[in-house]
């Protein structure tokens, strides 16, 4: 699967939900993340972002190149129907980049016109060694004063995503902050992104709107996008076929790319919803830690402990659980260094179904005492 397969995908997540009318509340307005607003709707809304920008560390040799391109959608007409657009920034001498970014402004007219710039530069880090990075500004001025959402979101590169591609070169992991490189990575200020490496050879790296692990693909048994990529296909798929006929005629009266989806989820045949159905994949959870130390008090894989729940902010099945001996069988490390401890409970009946599936109750370290 290409990384531009990916893309389209993406690139609609968020953009309409079941019921996929337009007449739904959660349908008004585009829900994707990757929003680059005007800016200023940006300076007025802390958690919106006028800008977004890419950073990653490469390796390289004396040949490399990097070349970038984006895509968003562009809101038109009254019911938001997303418009694809797209740039490139063809594949320059990595050197060049260093000595001089190169520049992309662009317009695109729709019920707003969109206007902004693309910068793609690189900055030497050591012999073999810089940091890339692209950035998007959005630079629409909106005509009022205090613009609301609705307004904002017509001026706005909506579900936008970043693509860099290395000649000569591997980008190394921006997840890999323990590596020989860490602190290089460390370094990197990404904003209103995510990237993740999206080439088996790591010569590609997908700026995201979304949390993704590197090397993330479409499942190959998908019939398609529903707009919903986290959520259960077959799920979704028998939700869309017990729509009424009023509402089938309401989706298919509005946005083509959601008709497009009804009428494919309505052809799905049973031997393809059959496909879907019970499929499990072969998974491989991480093991977690085998020990770790907080507060002087090393706490091991396997260890015996007896819950004590925190009575502040805790919810009910803490009180219940509290004082209960259970015996931890994970423990997690999250990008913050904050420890998390899965446990199953000793005296529960199912803990043997809980520990061969992975269901596991999670505790703080300071929430449990060891026997």
């Amino acid at each position: 699967m290409s990384v531009e397969q990916l893309v389209d995908s993406l690139l609609y997540e968020g953009y309409a939900l079941y019921p996929y009318t337009p007449g739904a509340t959660k349908n008004a307005t585009p829900t994707p993340h990757g929003i680059v607003y005007p800016p200023a709707y940006a300076e007025a809304n802390p958690a919106a972002r006028a800008t977004l920008r890419v950073e990653v560390v490469l390796e390289h040799g004396a040949a490399a190149t990097v070349a970038g391109s984006v895509r968003f959608l562009q809101a038109s007409g009254s019911g938001h129907e997303g418009i694809e657009r797209s740039l490139e920034l063809p594949a320059t001498p990595l050197d060049r980049l260093a000595a001089e970014p190169r520049r992309l402004e662009f317009a695109f007219a729709a019920a707003t016109e969109v206007r902004g710039r693309a910068a793609l530069r690189a900055e030497p880090l050591a012999p073999g060694l810089a940091r890339v990075k692209l950035c998007v500004h959005n630079q629409t001025e909106l005509p009022g004063a205090d613009p609301d959402r609705g307004e904002a979101l017509r001026a706005s590169l909506i579900s936008t995503h970043v693509v860099l591609r290395a000649g000569d070169g591997r980008f190394v992991s921006p997840l890999d902050t323990d590596g020989p490189h860490g602190e290089a990575v460390a370094g990197c200020e990404n904003v209103n992104t995510w990237p993740v490496l999206a080439a088996p050879e790591d010569d590609v790296v997908l700026g995201a709107a979304m949390f993704l692990p590197d090397h993330p693909r479409v499942a190959p048994e998908s019939l398609g996008g529903l707009f919903d990529n986290t959520e259960i296909e077959e799920a979704l798929l028998l939700h869309v076929q017990t729509l009424s006929e009023e509402e089938r005629a309401e989706v298919a009266a509005a946005d083509p790319k959601v008709r497009e989806m009804l009428e494919r989820a309505e052809g799905a045949s049973p031997a393809e919803m059959m496909s879907l159905h019970g499929r499990l994949e072969s998974g491989h959870p991480q093991a977690g830690e085998p020990q770790a130390t907080v507060d002087g008090r090393t706490i091991c894989r396997g260890a015996a402990v007896i819950l004590r729940p925190r009575k502040v902010a805790g919810d009910t099945y803490d009180v219940i659980l509290a004082g209960r001996a259970a015996t931890v069988e994970r423990i997690y490390v999250d990008y913050e260094d904050g420890v998390h401890l899965g446990v199953t409970i000793d005296d529960d009946p199912g803990q043997e179904l809980m520990r061969d599936s992975g269901r596991y109750l999670f505790f703080r370290p300071e929430e449990v005492e060891l026997r």
